[in-house]
């Protein structure tokens, strides 16, 4: 008699036992949560010679499910990848042979192979690998799964340990557990049908277009409810029974959804709309949906613009949204350098700067530089450590038709506002390090810049670009010009913008009457 041993798929491998155990005449009989045909690929020769197969996928797979009411069969999403390969069988993937051996499979299961698996999951269910020879059984229980790595085929992370046993007699207890559930109705269902059908989805030919719609979907399907409105205004606030809401074009909701969905994710967003797309409007159905839900909100402009925003608070003929009754704090950008006086009705003596939900800085490029100055403390250090860093957690919207104007670097210090000066604060969208991306980002304007006339042009400026500034960009602005609205939007429902005119040139003579000295003599 053989000694029992241990196959940790390093020392002694699982696919190993196997190749050296299966012969003709054998019986498989398999308990596991995975069956990949890259697992099957490795051992088609020795599973050609068997008499049959008998499997039971531990995880209820392509199991009817009561609830249901869409489809008649449930599928989980993974449930693909346990027949055509996990995470550890992607180089297999990438070799491009998994249409042929879907195929191959496929011909062999519908002769040789019978699936069951689980109706219920059952987290103490264990593995199994059991042959049957004429002459001697041989049992493999433990972590054993059907997969290249479960048989220690490709490297992987698992840590496997699995006990063989070698003789009938020390082996047909595993042999009667496994007949006793294949035979239980009650606790197990057939799914051959449906292995089968997803093997044939694996080799058949598709049009390019199919495939096309595929890669997209897996590209993308992550984030298909993403900016669904439903999704991202959650609470019942009667948002969009308001006057701002509804004075809206689609493209302006569109930059609301998504101001919202940023602020929300991550913490802050910049709207970068072009001049004359309704920047202040989007902004104030924000504030608006913000102020529903009881948050404090401080609106920061330059002082020349002070007005466009405090109407919009008072009970005043020109407040087309009075009924909104808004409510919102206006500030000037220059009271940020100032620790008492009157800013309208504010007596920035008493205000409690660290007390804001949202803030909402128009002309956001103002705060681009933060020079440090000896002996008092600047606008944009005030702005961080009073409001943004104190107090409670501060959400921060930015408007700028401009945020990035000389330097590819403008930008690093309106992000502060939203990341409160963290670098690794979108480590979880693979952003790692906010200032090594924009370092890199200026050195390739810089060289980018310095090329001929005729090679500095915008595609060789986004191909020499590195994907991780976009992504930045992309996770916290909002950035659309008259052209993107005109191309994905109605614009007949809209309105064709005005058509910009050539500048005329025109030079006016400063002595009309004559009555100067001609310019030489005054010299």
């Amino acid at each position: 008699m053989r000694p029992p041993k241990v196959l940790d798929n390093k020392k002694h491998r699982v696919v190993d036992e196997i190749k050296k155990e299966l012969k003709k005449g054998s019986k498989l009989s398999i308990i596991s949560a995975y069956f990949t045909i890259y697992a099957y690929a490795e051992l088609k020769k020795e599973l050609s010679k068997i008499d049959n197969m008998r499997f039971i996928f531990t995880e209820p797979t392509f199991v009817n499910k009561g609830k249901e009411l869409i489809r008649e069969y449930y599928i989980e999403r993974n449930s693909e990848k346990k027949i055509s390969g996990n995470e550890f069988e992607i180089k297999l993937r990438n070799e491009m042979k998994q249409a042929a051996i879907a195929k191959e499979c496929a011909q062999w299961l519908e002769s040789k192979a019978e699936f069951k698996s689980l109706k219920q999951a059952n987290p103490a269910q264990p593995r199994l690998v059991y042959i049957e020879n004429p002459e001697d059984n041989v049992s493999i229980n433990g972590t054993v799964d059907f997969t290249s790595d479960g048989l220690g085929i490709t490297p992987s992370n698992r840590l496997d340990s699995n006990m063989c046993l070698y003789g009938k007699d020390y082996t047909i207890g595993f042999l009667q557990s496994f007949n006793e559930l294949w035979e239980d109705d009650t606790a197990v269902q057939d799914v051959k049908e449906k292995v089968l059908e997803q093997m044939r989805i694996l080799y058949k030919e598709n049009t390019p277009e199919f495939i096309y719609f595929v890669t997209l979907y897996n590209i993308f399907n992550n984030y298909l409810d993403e900016l669904t409105e439903d999704n991202i205004v959650k609470s019942r606030t009667g948002f969009k029974e308001t006057q701002i809401w509804n004075k809206l074009y689609k493209f302006q909701k569109d930059g609301v959804m998504g101001a919202i969905d940023k602020i929300e994710k991550y913490n802050g967003c910049i709207i970068a709309d072009s001049v004359g797309l309704g920047k202040t409007f989007t902004a104030l159905a924000v504030i608006k949906y913000y102020e529903l839900r009881n948050d404090r909100v401080l609106v920061i402009v330059p002082k020349k613009l002070r007005e466009n925003w405090t109407v919009y608070t008072m009970n005043d003929k020109r407040n087309i949204f009075s009924g909104d009754r808004f409510n919102y704090d206006v500030l000037n950008h220059t009271d940020l350098s100032r620790t008492s006086g009157f800013s309208g009705e504010i007596n920035l003596a008493t205000l409690n700067w660290s007390n804001y939900d949202l803030v909402v800085i128009d002309e956001s490029h103002n705060f681009r530089n933060n020079p440090p100055v000896k002996g008092r403390v600047t606008r944009y250090e005030r702005f961080m450590n009073d409001i943004i860093k104190a107090g409670v957690k501060t959400k921060v919207l930015m408007l700028s038709a401009t945020p990035v104007n000389n330097k590819m670097n403008d930008i690093k210090n309106q992000i502060a506002f939203i990341t409160e000066g963290k670098n690794d604060a979108f480590k979880s969208v693979g952003l790692d390090n906010i200032e090594i991306i924009l370092r890199k980002a200026q050195t390739v304007f810089n060289r980018w810049s310095e090329l001929p006339d005729p090679e500095r042009t915008t595609d060789t400026f986004v191909n020499m670009m590195d994907i991780d500034y976009f992504k930045l960009l992309d996770t916290i602005t909002i950035a659309r010009s008259r052209k993107h609205i005109e191309k994905y939007y109605n614009i007949k429902v809209i309105g064709k913008f005005p058509t910009r005119l050539s500048p005329e040139n025109r030079y006016p003579i400063i002595d009309a009457k004559g009555e100067f000295p001609p310019i030489e003599e005054i010299n």
